[in-house]
């Protein structure tokens, strides 16, 4: 697959703790530059982003990040904050401790909550699949499949593994065909983009790509 194609499926992300004001903003530009799908970024910089990109470039950021153990009500309302601030995607983490648990309809209800506070934008939901068993990905499949989410998406980037390969098979295998698959985490090449693309996933999450680009 060409790389202006690849490029134009990614989320080009920077959420580290000392992210900074003029990193963003390179994040912003770069991300206009190489027509990526958006930029992912921190909550306190969707705002600044959005008045500083306008409509060049959409504003995708966190809900629940990174260890998705927040209630409810807090996680809506970080999302209904974040879309007032213009964001126009929002990748939220789900309650892996509620997955353990087995509460699948609580689960459920979150997400469509979120969703709802969503206002209409893109709803992408992590399930950060290192932490989880085969079984519980293949059910978190079936639930946001059933949800009222437009994606589900592998990784924060902050555990102990990002995407791979055969979990982007198996969410290709058991989500709704209507339903878009994030891949993101440990993206280290356009060869690695390519057979994530070809095995199932619609989005990318990575920063690796365009810095590949600038490097040429």
């Amino acid at each position: 697959m060409e790389k202006n194609t690849l490029l134009g499926k990614v989320d080009h992300t920077l959420l580290k703790q000392q992210s900074t004001w003029e990193e963003i903003k390179q994040i912003c530009d770069d991300g206009i530059k190489f027509k990526t799908a958006s930029v992912c970024i921190p909550p306190s910089f969707v705002k600044m982003a959005k008045e500083y990109v306008k409509d060049e470039m959409k504003i995708c950021t966190v809900i629940g990040f990174p260890n998705g153990y927040n209630t409810t009500a807090t996680k809506v309302f970080e999302t209904k904050d974040a879309i007032e601030n213009g964001a126009d995607e929002i990748d939220m983490v789900i309650n892996i401790g509620m997955l353990k648990d087995k509460k699948y309809d609580e689960i459920l209800t979150e997400i469509n909550e979120i969703k709802k506070a969503c206002d209409g934008k893109l709803l992408k939901v992590i399930i950060e699949t290192c932490l989880l068993t085969e079984d519980e990905k293949i059910k978190m499949c079936e639930i946001v499949s059933k949800s009222n989410a437009d994606y589900i998406k592998t990784s924060t980037g902050f555990s102990t593994a990002g995407a791979t390969q055969e979990d982007i098979k198996l969410f290709s295998k058991h989500m709704d065909k209507n339903k878009g698959i994030k891949a993101a985490g440990g993206i280290s090449s356009f060869e690695d983009a390519d057979e994530f693309v070809n095995n199932g996933a619609t989005r990318l999450g990575t920063s690796r790509l365009v810095k590949l680009m600038k490097d040429c």
